[in-house]
């Protein structure tokens, strides 16, 4: 019975939006360093570690995102300059 509710916390976790996708990559980042310091600095204990680790990932996530849909962007726009270019050079 235990296990099945935590199936079901598990599953309505996953479905939950994530609050850290609306972030900017700037705040996102900010946040990421201020984890790795308090990480760095130590003095948590392993639970409050393992917190900042799991937080550390979720901002690299989505730090990660920000700076695919950038390169992407960036790759779709020299592209359309290329093609516009006589010659198609």
């Amino acid at each position: 019975m235990a296990e099945q509710q935590e199936q079901q916390d598990a599953a309505a976790a996953a479905a939950a939006p994530n609050p850290d996708d609306a972030l900017g990559y700037e705040h996102a980042r900010d946040a990421l360093l201020e984890v790795v310091r308090q990480l760095e600095n130590g003095g948590t204990s392993l639970e409050e570690s393992l917190a900042l680790w799991e937080r550390g990932e979720q901002l690299a996530k989505v730090c990660q995102r920000w700076l695919d849909g950038a390169r992407a962007r960036l790759d779709a726009a020299l592209a359309a300059e290329e093609g516009a270019t006589p010659g198609g050079e």
